[in-house]
């Protein structure tokens, strides 16, 4: 039997409040038919007695608080999954939008998907390779972490988050596939994903969630947790390494923060409720592997901190959840550097686990190490350049001068379209600290300075890109 509730008691903003039902959970998803038979569906998000109240996904425009028909489900909003799903795309609530028809599913999940296990968690190993030298080489991804990307308002970080999406790639045993969520893009910034992941032949290997900024804001919120159920389903069921980027959470938690409100709920920092660390921490802790499981979940959210504000509660938050952070420098990216990645405010937490011998290469380590170390003294010269000017610098000092422009040129500028091997990632960084005396290289063992370290290689180098 089919039981509906006719009329609304309340409509408020995406809200709207029913009185005198029974037997509704938290959560539970809605049908709404209106006045015209159209169809629209929301969630319960909170029960008061015998008063509920939803959140309608599509919005309330057009809705009747009188002659409205309310159906509930019994079950809570779930997602249609299937290996398919690779090469589509999707709006934020998991419907197809390519024109490709609906997707015949081979079963059906709830978007906010089950928590792992703590003791079956598999501890992260292996990398994922992004093709980016700053990245592969002194800030590594390693399949199952969370590694997110702190940028500002109009920097490179789509062309950033595209190029990892073209170039990513795993080693090993497993297919590898990667799910793309947008979240409050404009329309312009969702065709620029589209058609660069078609054009690279990229798209058969990518699901996409897409968000517009013209969507309701509760689409937004149900965006990742979509497409984190998507990327289980492949990983944990079929045995896919899927990398899960995941653009713009700052969006998202001002839709969390705009919900909020309109529920009437107490604010805490810069108006955001003080539940948004639990909120993100139930997205983010979706990353990982499972013992006895050949897939893994990778993430990378990219967030844009307000007025490049690194305090701010969106990055600040995400900072005590995630695994590091890749952060995008403004300085660098007027400068016309790109990527604009700060190397020195950048870790990978996890990498020391997934790199050397074994994984990557031998060298590794020590060689991140030494760029790390090296770079940082650069930034003392140019301090000090700074006040007394570069001509007055000792000759050591004019030396680190020189690295730090020439690993901002060669290293971390890289081309949009260039995919580098880690093989050339590393020798270049070799070839970068042969501009340093060997004196100076201390983080790296004499026997890897007799196999890599050659004077004059950064002269070389430079001769042979000239030539060509």
């Amino acid at each position: 039997m089919r039981l509906e509730y006719t009329g609304l008691s309340d409509l408020n903003g995406s809200l709207v409040a029913l009185e005198g039902v029974s037997g509704v959970a938290f959560d539970e998803l809605a049908e709404l038919t209106l006045y015209d038979g159209s169809r629209r569906y929301g969630r319960v998000i909170l029960i008061e007695g015998d008063r509920a109240v939803l959140q309608v996904f599509e919005g309330t425009r057009g809705i009747s608080l009188e002659n409205t028909r309310t159906h509930f489900t019994g079950k809570p909003m779930d997602i249609a999954l299937s290996r398919e799903m690779l090469g589509r795309v999707f709006d934020g609530a998991g419907r197809p939008i390519d024109g490709l028809g609906e997707l015949y599913p081979d079963e059906r999940r709830n978007i906010n998907g089950s928590a792992i296990n703590p003791v079956s968690r598999q501890y992260p190993r292996s990398c994922i390779y992004t093709g980016i030298s700053a990245i592969d080489g002194c800030s590594t991804l390693i399949q199952g972490q969370k590694l997110p990307i702190f940028s500002g308002a109009g920097m490179a970080h789509n062309e950033l988050a595209a190029q990892m999406v073209r170039q990513a790639r795993v080693d090993g045993e497993g297919e590898f596939a990667i799910v793309f969520a947008a979240m409050g893009v404009k329309n312009d910034v969702a065709d620029f994903f589209r058609r660069n992941f078609e054009e690279a032949g990229a798209l058969p290997r990518v699901a996409m969630f897409l968000n517009l900024a013209s969507d309701p804001i509760i689409e937004r919120i149900l965006t990742p947790r979509c497409a984190l159920t998507a990327a289980e389903y492949l990983a944990f069921t079929h045995g896919y390494h899927v990398l899960v980027v995941m653009t713009d959470m700052t969006s998202y938690c001002e839709a969390v923060r705009e919900f909020s409100s309109s529920k009437g709920e107490i604010p805490s920092r810069k108006g955001f409720p003080a539940y948004l660390y639990s909120d993100l921490a139930s997205l983010y802790e979706r990353a990982g592997m499972i013992a006895g499981r050949k897939g893994s979940v990778t993430q990378v959210p990219i967030l844009t901190m307000p007025n490049d504000d690194i305090t701010h509660p969106i990055p600040d938050l995400t900072g005590y959840i995630t695994e590091g952070q890749i952060v995008l420098d403004r300085n660098m990216d007027q400068s016309g550097v790109y990527p604009p990645i700060n190397i020195l405010s950048s870790l990978s937490r996890l990498m020391k686990d997934g790199i050397g011998k074994g994984f990557t290469r031998d060298d590794h380590p020590a060689l991140s190490n030494q760029l790390f170390a090296s770079y940082s003294k650069v930034q003392d010269a140019r301090s000090l350049a700074s006040v007394i000017g570069e001509d007055e610098l000792s000759p050591l000092d004019k030396l680190y001068l020189k690295f730090g422009r020439a690993f901002e040129q060669y290293f971390v500028r890289q081309g949009q379209q260039e995919d580098r091997i880690l093989e050339q990632t590393l020798e270049l960084g070799w070839a970068l600290l042969s501009i340093l005396p060997r004196g100076e290289l201390d983080r790296v063992s004499d026997q890897e300075l007799d196999q890599h370290y050659r004077e004059g290689a950064f002269e070389t180098l430079t001769t042979e890109e000239h030539g060509q």
